[in-house]
């Protein structure tokens, strides 16, 4: 039979920050930025991030573990408000942004248009973006298997993860059990910086996981606001010109 002790660790509750990476230069030439394209944040992602460290050393959140994406604009992301939270960085390559192959990476993003053409995510979910890239399907696939694996690990525990805007958009599909091979309700609108939210709790004797915060960037408002491209510009509301 098992004791108290046990009975309230199995239902503490679980906190899941997820941020999204700073202004990066990827996002403004832009280009693709894979572990080759990903020269690391802008100065105005450099502080974005600054101002996220400055809230977070308040207190506000008083985490257990900080993981944070492999590509350099995640990575530096995390290893500036890494001190606000006293923690290491562990390192998680499967929050990566949609993988595109290595042909791809590094590219302008007219000259990727260029040479793969056109992927609609939504109506081509099993297409790969380019070759060796990832498809829509397999992308939330791979995000909502890491997510389960990082709450399973450190479940009862607050945990910040420091991802791209595509990991955050799969989190709605996962933790609300929504159609995976459907762009999420978010639409590629996350904010650099900004603080997603998600609780599993106990809710009238079920666990169950809850949407506390989405968005939350107060801490930018003072800052100019970032001029960005994301993965979902990829995927044109109307065909291309004829290439020949």
């Amino acid at each position: 039979m098992s004791n108290p002790a046990e009975i309230a660790s199995e239902f503490a509750p679980t906190y899941l920050y997820l941020v999204r990476h700073g202004q990066a230069v990827v996002n403004v030439e832009p280009i693709i930025g894979g572990m080759r394209g990903d020269s690391g944040l802008t100065p105005l992602g450099v502080r974005q991030a600054e101002c996220l460290r400055d809230r977070l050393a308040s207190g506000e959140v008083k985490a257990d573990i900080l993981i944070a994406s492999t590509l350099p604009r995640a990575r530096q992301t995390a290893e500036i408000i890494a001190p606000a939270l006293n923690l290491p960085v562990t390192y998680e390559p499967e929050l990566h942004e949609l993988r595109t192959g290595d042909e791809a990476d590094g590219l302008p993003i007219e000259e990727y248009r260029r040479r793969f053409g056109w992927i609609d995510l939504e109506r081509q979910p099993f297409q790969e973006v380019d070759p060796g890239g990832e498809s829509w399907a397999t992308f939330q696939l791979r995000v909502g298997k890491t997510l389960y694996d990082i709450t399973q690990e450190y479940a009862g525990k607050t945990i910040v993860a420091v991802c791209h805007g595509g990991v955050i958009d799969g989190s709605f599909n996962y933790f609300l059990g929504l159609n995976p091979l459907l762009l999420p309700p978010t639409g590629g609108a996350t904010s650099n910086c900004s603080l997603t939210l998600w609780k599993h709790i106990q809710y009238h004797g079920r666990p169950k996981w809850t949407l506390a915060r989405y968005n939350d960037d107060w801490h930018l408002l003072n800052l100019e606001p970032p001029q960005n491209w994301n993965l979902l510009d990829i995927a044109p509301a109307s065909p291309p010109e004829n290439k020949e």
